[in-house]
């Protein structure tokens, strides 16, 4: 029974805070007279409070800055009204874009209330849709080394302009996709370059292709941006570094192939004068056998010569000898 009602009570207090809330969200209403402008007409905000209630109205750009704040009250019947800008000329601080116009009541503890507006080149009755366009670009690295970090940059654009606020909640949902499937989250990672450009550090631990997937989340609007990064076992710079030792090994091995070029050319002409040495050593060596057949042809006409001669005398000196045997035998 006593459980019972708890939970009746507890229904009761639901009901009575939603009917708490939506009075409240009846008792501040916020009105625009049109919803798109060009320069040089006025933004013209009204709408209904509590008597006397002091308000804040805000104009944010769409970067998310205040580009107008004002202070005004409500009259004794809770109404307000107010111009509270007349559109200057686009410029760096006041582009074209969707504009949030945004009242807070004082004696509501903060109650607020929005409405967007469009800022263009024409308010003509051609119909400008009031929505945002979030834009989300991502720089990383294409390539990268084991163990070695990678920074990566993110700029988040809202029609054109940058995007102020904190990483945690812009870029909350951001990820990367590692190369075994897993997905770690970047969300603490992110750090403030400037308004809008943000970036974030990671060590990858192994090699494949690293995506990082950013989310942009800005006044209900959704951008997404990715780029890859290859992780190989060491990066471009120590490629480089391999490269301009091998062109070191490069030069220095034609340095020393120029200085046996050099050699090679002297050795040539040393052979070219010991081939003009041979040369005239074998035509010494022909002349002189030319010599020597002269010589040994001499010879052999002298020995004929003497031959002639020297057989007739010894055939004389055989008789003679033969002629002295016969005389002593005799004599015997």
């Amino acid at each position: 029974m006593n459980e019972l009602k708890t939970k009746v009570g507890l229904l009761l207090l639901l009901i009575l805070s939603i009917n708490l809330s939506a009075a409240d969200a009846e008792s501040l209403q916020l009105f625009t007279d049109n919803k798109v402008y060009s320069d040089g007409q006025p933004l013209l905000v009204y709408g209904k409070a509590l008597p006397n209630d002091g308000l804040i109205l805000r104009l944010f750009a769409p970067d998310g800055t205040i580009a107008k704040f004002d202070q005004i009250a409500a009259d004794e019947k809770g109404e307000f009204l107010r111009v509270l800008i007349n559109w200057p000329s686009p410029s760096t601080n006041f582009p074209y874009g969707t504009y949030t116009v945004e009242v807070i009541s004082n004696q509501e503890r903060g109650l607020s209330q929005k409405a967007d507006v469009k800022f263009a080149s024409s308010s003509e009755l051609i119909e400008v849709p009031v929505e945002r366009t979030v834009n989300t670009l991502v720089f990383a690295p294409q390539t990268a080394a084991v163990n070695v970090p990678i920074r990566i940059f993110v700029q988040t654009t809202s029609d054109g302009a940058l995007v102020a606020g904190s990483p945690e909640k812009l870029l909350g949902t951001s990820h990367v996709h590692l190369p075994t499937g897993q997905v770690v989250s970047l969300a603490l990672s992110f750090k403030t370059l400037h308004q809008g450009i943000y970036y974030a550090d990671y060590t990858p631990d192994q090699e494949g292709t690293y995506v990082f997937h950013i989310v942009s989340f800005n006044q209900g609007t959704v951008s997404n941006g990715s780029a890859a990064t290859v992780v190989l076992k060491q990066d471009i710079e120590g490629i480089s570094n391999q490269i301009l030792q091998l062109n070191s090994i490069l030069h220095s091995t034609s340095k020393e192939l120029d200085k046996l070029k050099n050699e090679t050319k002297e050795f040539g002409s040393t052979l070219e004068k010991s081939q003009v040495s041979l040369i005239e050593t074998n035509k010494n060596i022909d002349n002189s056998v030319k010599l020597i057949s002269g010589s040994v042809k001499n010879i052999e006409e002298a020995s004929g010569q003497f031959n002639s001669l020297f057989l007739p005398i010894v055939a004389l000196i055989a008789v003679i000898i033969a002629l002295q045997i016969t005389i002593l035998a005799r004599r015997r």
